[in-house]
């Protein structure tokens, strides 16, 4: 299991397993704000701090809700709807502690062109 949260705390997460690559988009979204993301399905995040200061941003085609912390601005992980129907989360890994970063395996992808 790991554990993250946003910079402040205020949202705080758990999510099962290990974190085997990573997906680093070149959206104009997701390379503004550095994300790693790793994607699990949505049963395997649990939320473990109130949701009352998550905020939530959708853009271009609003299949994704990315949320944030409205404190501290940070954003820990997005739910949405894979390609086969279920439910999803997009974790930044980058709010995991404890995470190597620099051992990930990063797999680019073109969501500029998507």
């Amino acid at each position: 299991m790991q554990q993250g949260s946003c910079h402040c705390g205020q949202i705080a997460f758990e999510v099962d397993g290990d974190v085997p690559q990573v997906l680093e988009c070149n959206c104009s979204h997701c390379s503004r704000k550095g994300y790693l993301l790793w994607f699990v399905p949505r049963a395997s995040l649990r939320i473990t701090s109130s949701t009352q200061g998550m905020s939530t941003y959708k853009f271009n085609k609003h299949v994704i809700s990315h949320h944030f912390c409205a404190n501290c601005g940070c954003a820990p992980f997005g739910f949405g709807v894979g390609a086969k129907g279920e439910e999803t989360a997009a974790v930044n890994v980058r709010c995991i502690e404890n995470l190597d970063l620099n051992a990930l395996t990063r797999i680019p992808y073109d969501g500029r062109n998507a």
